[in-house]
């Protein structure tokens, strides 16, 4: 299967934090995805593009925070987190550029 712009445009980038690392030694990875995107879509993109089979896809988004901007109030994006569980045997490695 070849990667299409739709799938880029699901999956936005890899996170990499030490709570990402944690759940990475489970067999998970977890990515920035758009806020519209469906758990399907999501499990289909990472299937094109990494080609890998996905166990299962959890979702969070996490709200924006309100902040000041050069003394201004403004908000922080929303952002959607998707923890991809693999099959055992699959891997994704992060650390290395997409």
């Amino acid at each position: 299967m070849s990667a299409t712009a739709e799938q880029y445009d699901v999956i936005r980038k890899p996170i990499i934090t030490e709570k990402a690392t944690m759940v990475s030694e489970n067999g998970a990875v977890v990515f920035e995805v758009a806020i519209d995107s469906t758990k399907p879509q999501i499990k289909k993109a990472i299937e094109a593009l990494f080609g890998v089979k996905v166990k299962a896809v959890n979702t969070s988004i996490t709200k924006g925070k309100v902040k000041r901007f050069k003394g201004q109030l403004g908000k922080r994006k929303d952002v959607k987190k998707a923890y991809v569980t693999l099959e055992e045997g699959n891997t994704i490695d992060v650390t290395t550029g997409l």
